[in-house]
């Protein structure tokens, strides 16, 4: 961007911007209504004065007719002029049949020429007479008046409409917001130390619902993920200062004066041992943080998943027969899985049953088909049940039922069953765990891989 920030586009007013378009569109339409209305006024005004125009020349054909009845063309002419009193707002001419003018109105109080003025041409049929013409003029200036009235108020009419437009709906718009201003309200007041604080409508509304019902739900997740992230980090803290403490004080201890060769090599095998149980805490951590992020396992084809569990039984034969224990493949099933991730599970569940299992008794690997969805790997032990508050936290990070048995299992650190759930999310699955007086099983599923192509 040559070395420039990008400028965000400015924000605009959602009350404003409808305002402005309902009020053009106000203005649009009852221009184009009201010039329509004016439009027709004006045609019958137009009218108006042309059946006035006919009539006054009927009457004065009539007038004429009569005076050349009672004295001829002398006395119709004198009639015109007698009925030019009593037809104010008018003027006539008459000329003969060479166009001369043969008679005229007193001068008209109006101008014949202007555009408020209308005229008629007409015969002035007479029996003494032939080819006279006549002509009348109307004066329409009191209409013309009436008409441009009339375009003001239309206009006015029409500003103000739009204008009214517009701030009513600038106005209810604002009112129809107002629920969306306390929606960000109540978000600005979201912060680190409110994590529990969820949106609210006093009155709820539809379009707004589903957009509160998601963020909420949002926020719902953000806080789990906080909560466990500060846990994760205090659990990290609490494994860590135990092995740091043990390789500070032991390097302490063989530093405080000269020792034997031999006795500082175990000093160096004992942290050796600490050093190898806080990388493999740091490995284990990672792979955690890489399956939190939404990395999926990479699937192969499908594979006889018995044929797993008896590579991974190979692997814990000494501590089986250690703990004197049996072990039983109970079902047969068939997936496309990421082979060794599913054997690191299997490991890490057929470690852990060891642990707990009573000596004597037989662990079962049930593989089972989870209704066509998938499958589900069980591993069963007799022993000690696990009280039911604690089945949903057994995948849980640095968690363990009994925590006095911290020192005992310093080899297990407490994210086996935790890497067991992030490898079932990596193929789709999810962990399980159930426990009884008689057994506890806890296992996971897998979901079958989509043909290629199907999304």
């Amino acid at each position: 961007m040559n070395g420039s920030t990008a400028r965000a586009p400015d924000a605009y007013s959602i009350g404003r911007r409808l305002s402005l378009l309902l009020a053009v569109q106000t203005i649009v339409g009852l221009g184009v209504l009201l010039a329509c209305i004016y439009a027709v006024n004006v045609m019958l005004f137009k009218t108006k004065h042309e059946e006035q125009l006919q009539n006054y020349a009927k009457v004065l054909v009539d007038i004429a007719r009569a005076g050349e009845e009672r004295g001829g063309v002398p006395e119709a002419l004198a009639k015109l002029a007698w009925s030019a009193e009593r037809r104010p707002g008018t003027y006539m001419e008459v000329k003969d049949a060479t166009g001369q003018v043969i008679y005229r109105d007193p001068p008209a109080s109006f101008n014949v020429a202007a555009r408020s003025s209308k005229s008629l041409d007409f015969q002035l049929p007479l029996a003494r007479t032939e080819g006279w013409q006549a002509s009348v003029w109307l004066d329409c200036s009191q209409d013309a008046r009436t008409g441009q009235r009339m375009a003001l108020l239309l206009v006015a009419v029409v500003i103000a409409g739009g204008a009214l437009a517009g701030w009513g709906t600038f106005w209810r718009v604002r009112c129809s917001l107002r629920p969306l201003i306390d929606v960000a309200d109540q978000t600005r007041a979201i912060d680190v130390a409110r994590l529990d604080q969820r949106l609210s409508l006093v009155e709820p509304v539809e379009e707004l619902q589903p957009v509160i019902d998601q963020f909420n739900g949002l926020m719902g997740r953000v806080e789990r993920a906080y909560l466990q992230l500060e846990g994760f980090n205090a659990d990290v803290a609490h494994e860590l200062r135990t092995p740091l403490a043990n390789l500070i004080g032991q390097t302490e201890l063989a530093l405080s004066r000269e020792r034997p060769a031999a006795e500082l090599a175990d000093t160096l095998v004992s942290n050796l041992e600490e050093l190898n149980r806080m990388a493999g805490m740091v490995n284990d951590m990672l792979f955690l943080a890489q399956a939190d992020r939404g990395v999926k396992a990479r699937r192969g084809e499908p594979v006889a998943l018995s044929e797993l569990v008896r590579q991974v039984l190979e692997f814990h034969e000494a501590p089986l027969s250690e703990a004197d224990l049996s072990v039983e493949v109970a079902g047969e099933q068939q997936a496309a899985v990421d082979a060794p991730l599913v054997k690191r599970a299997l490991s890490n569940l057929l470690g852990n049953a060891i642990r707990h299992a009573t000596p004597g008794t037989r662990i079962t690997v049930r593989l089972d088909p989870d209704e066509g969805n998938g499958v589900r790997l069980w591993v069963e032990n007799q022993g000690e049940p696990v009280p039911q508050q604690y089945l949903p936290r057994l995948f849980d990070r640095f968690f363990r039922v009994d925590s006095s048995r911290c020192e005992l299992d310093r080899p297990h650190h407490g994210l086996g069953l935790s890497i067991v759930a992030a490898i079932a999310r990596m193929h789709e699955g999810s962990p399980m765990a159930e426990s009884t007086a008689e057994r506890t099983r806890i296992g996971f599923s897998l979901a079958h891989q989509p043909p290629i192509g199907v999304a």
